[in-house]
C-alpha cells in the first residue's frame, strides 16, 4: 500500500508504485468454495447482530482502495487535506506481477472479517463494499468511522514493495496536533489494537512480520496518512503482505490464507474490544 503516488492507469502488473495511502488473477479465487467472502447490499450496512461477546460494539472495516478507482483518476488524484498536508484522495491500490488486484483483495479479506466479527455479536459497517464508482476518499474514510463512534477501525491494504521483502505489518497512527488532525488521544489505544492484530495475524496466518520496515516487529509508525491522521476513534492499518513478492503473494491469492488472516484480525480486534 504506502507508496503515495496517485495512479493514472489500471494497476498493471509490471508497475509497482501502483500502491496506496495507505497469485494471479486466477489465483485469487483459490479456495474460496469452502467459505466464499459475500457483499452486502451496501458498503456502511451491517446485518442485525447476533448475540455474542461484542453485542454492542461497532467495527468499521476500510477495504482499501476501490476497484474502479483506475477509471476515476480525476476524481481520485484530487488533494484533500489530511491536517499536516494535502493528499491525493485515493490510489488505485497495487496488483501482484500476475495482476491479482489488491482492491479486490481488501474486499474479500473484509469481507470474511465482517462475517467473523457478526458471529461475535458486533456492529459492522464498510466504508465501500464495492458498490461505489469510486473511492471513498480519505478524509471520508476516517470521517465514516469518526461518525459511526466506533469502538475499532481497521483498514485492509496490501504492500508493493520491492521482490525479497515479506511479511505483514500493522501501522499505527504518531502523534500529530496540526490542522484538522489530532490524534494524541487515540495514540495510546489504537497501539494496543495494532499489537493485538499483529499478534493473533502470526498466530492465525504462520506470516512472519515484515523484514523491511518495524525492525521485526511488524508495527510502523506513521504521521503521513490522511485515514489516520483524521480519526478520532481507534484505528490501524494493516498490510497483509507483499503483492510483489512472489512467495507472499502465493498466500495472498489463496482463499484459504485469506481466511486465515481475516481470522487473525478478528481474533485482534475481539481481544481488544473484550479487554
Amino acid at each position: 500500500m504506502p507508496q503515495t503516488r496517485s495512479a493514472t492507469t489500471p494497476p498493471a502488473s509490471g508497475d509497482p508504485t501502483a500502491s496506496a495511502d495507505s497469485g494471479n488473477g486466477d489465483g485469487g479465487k483459490e479456495g474460496d468454495d469452502a467459505e466464499k467472502a459475500s457483499p452486502s447490499g451496501s458498503g456502511s450496512a451491517s446485518a442485525p447482530a447476533a448475540t455474542g461477546p461484542l453485542k454492542g460494539k461497532v467495527v468499521v472495516i476500510d477495504p482499501g482502495h476501490n476497484p474502479g478507482n483506475f477509471q476515476h483518476t480525476a476524481e481520485i488524484n484530487r488533494k484533500v487535506d489530511i491536517g499536516t498536508h494535502a493528499k491525493e484522495c485515493d490510489t488505485t491500490g497495487t496488483t501482484t506481477n500476475d495482476g491479482y488486484p489488491e482492491a479486490e483483495f481488501t474486499l474479500d479479506v473484509s469481507r470474511r472479517l465482517r462475517t467473523l466479527l457478526q458471529q461475535q455479536g458486533a456492529t459492522v459497517k464498510f466504508t465501500q463494499d464495492d458498490d461505489r464508482a469510486w473511492g471513498p476518499c480519505i478524509d471520508e474514510r476516517a470521517r465514516i468511522g469518526n461518525e459511526a463512534k466506533a469502538d475499532a477501525v481497521v483498514s485492509i491494504h496490501a504492500d508493493g514493495s520491492g521482490s525479497g521483502n515479506r511479511g505483514f505489518h500493522v501501522i499505527l497512527p504518531g502523534s500529530v496536533d496540526e490542522g484538522a488532525a489530532d490524534t494524541r488521544p487515540i495514540v495510546a489505544p489504537s497501539r494496543d489494537l495494532g499489537e493485538r492484530v499483529a499478534g493473533h495475524f502470526v498466530r492465525a496466518t504462520g506470516s512472519a512480520p515484515s523484514n523491511y520496515v518495524g525492525d521485526g516487529t511488524g508495527l510502523v509508525t506513521r504521521t503521513d496518512l490522511g485515514g489516520l491522521n483524521l480519526s478520532t476513534v481507534p484505528k490501524v492499518f494493516i498490510e497483509c503482505g507483499n503483492m510483489r513478492d512472489s512467495k507472499d503473494a502465493s498466500l495472498l491469492t489463496s482463499g484459504a490464507w485469506r481466511q486465515k488472516a481475516a481470522r487473525g484480525i478478528s481474533d485482534g480486534i475481539t481481544g481488544f474490544l473484550k479487554n
